[in-house]
């Protein structure tokens, strides 16, 4: 949209105003100097422009990260289920000896020592898987009282002992890759 410019009567002098005789000199001006509300629509239209690809932009990366989110809790889920299948599969054969030792406690023949010596051997199967899977037990007799591991049940005069030292584990402790599961519960010294 251009202003049009008012036309000069015949009768003024086109010299004395101080302007050049040709008048096709001032189109190519008019030309470069654009209307001022023309170039704010541009400018309007561009910036809706570059918006818009902004917003959509940013939709693609919005679906991208929830992909993504749903993708690594899928996994998650999946890597969780392998190492609880893992486990079990390990645990498996303490759960076989377990009842091959209950079907023998039902043999007349058993003998109370042979009983114990089975339960021995499950106990250190049992040790074994659970180490392996990175448990590590607490069991700190004759060590000195550590409030972060142990559990404090009583405590006890003890002469042959230095105060504040564990003379008795009630339970044992146990902690699973450098993690507290349970605290060692015990019996600590302390002066007569």
């Amino acid at each position: 949209m251009t202003q049009e410019r008012p036309e000069q009567s015949p009768d003024i002098d086109t010299e004395e105003q101080g302007m050049p005789e040709d008048s096709n000199e001032q189109e190519p001006e008019q030309a470069q100097s654009d209307d001022p509300i023309e170039n704010l629509e541009k400018e309007l239209a561009e910036a809706r422009q570059e918006a818009a690809s902004a917003v959509e932009t940013m939709l693609l990366m919005k679906a991208d990260m929830e992909n993504l989110r749903k993708r690594l809790v899928r996994e998650h889920e999946k890597s969780r289920r392998r190492t609880l299948e893992r486990f079990m599969g390990d645990l498996l054969p303490v759960r076989d000896s377990l009842e091959r030792g209950l079907q023998a406690a039902e043999d007349p023949a058993a003998t109370v020592e042979a009983l114990k010596e089975g339960k021995l051997l499950i106990m250190k199967m049992l040790t074994k898987v659970m180490g392996d899977h990175g448990l590590e037990i607490i069991d700190p007799l004759g060590e000195a009282f550590d409030p972060e591991h142990h559990e404090a049940m009583t405590m006890l005069p003890s002469p042959e002992h230095d105060e504040n030292t564990v003379i008795d584990v009630l339970e044992k402790g146990y902690k699973l890759h450098e993690r507290l599961i349970r605290p060692a519960k015990v019996v600590v010294s302390r002066k007569p």
